[in-house]
């Protein structure tokens, strides 16, 4: 499905869902793809309960068997000199959802995504974010209109306990990547998540 295509994968400070990203950087490979992880400071030096950078980058390492991507300088080239076939940004935070939307490119992160429009290949996101249906609803909404930008489809995780969360299911990421190669965004874009 995805023979062949270098796919760039950049990883936001949602720590709570780097456990279900692992093992769909094992499906991307399955897939035939090479993935080249990118990171944010915030995951190169935070400690949670959910483990340390030091531990999270060894894991997506091992997963990827590629090195992390950890400044800004180190992610530029993915314009003119390494390009990517699509870059996917998953877990992707709030924060990072506001900077993206408003053209920031303060992160390795963003700056792989940017450097990846420029050559008009496509950015897939994969939303987590508390704030997504509170103050970011309208970035989410500038996005979704944004050209070569889709999302992997998203739904409420948590609606009773945290109405304004909204997570994408992971597990969606090869068809949601395959879609976006074709430039088209997988559907249904909405779903259920079972409720908490």
């Amino acid at each position: 499905m995805l023979q062949g295509k270098r796919i760039g994968l950049g990883i936001t400070a949602s720590h709570c869902t780097y456990e279900a990203i692992i093992p769909v950087i094992d499906s991307l490979k399955d897939a035939g793809a090479t993935v080249v992880p990118v990171i944010t400071h915030s995951v190169l030096t935070a400690a949670t309960r959910f483990g340390t950078g030091e531990e999270w980058i060894a894991k997506i390492e091992k997963a990827t068997g590629q090195k992390v991507i950890s400044t800004i300088v180190g992610a530029e080239p993915f314009g003119p000199n390494t390009p990517v076939d699509c870059m996917i940004i998953a877990p992707m935070t709030g924060n990072s959802i506001s900077r993206f939307a408003n053209a920031a490119t303060d992160s390795p992160v963003l700056m792989a995504a940017k450097a990846t429009l420029r050559n008009s290949n496509p950015i897939l996101l994969g939303i987590s974010t508390n704030d997504a249906l509170g103050l970011n609803a309208g970035n989410i909404m500038k996005l979704l209109n944004m050209k070569n930008v889709f999302f992997i489809p998203f739904g409420q995780d948590d609606p009773f306990n945290k109405p304004n969360s909204l997570i994408s299911e992971f597990s969606l990421m090869v068809p949601a990547t395959a879609a976006a190669l074709d430039k088209k965004q997988l559907q249904p874009l909405l779903i259920m998540h079972k409720i908490k």
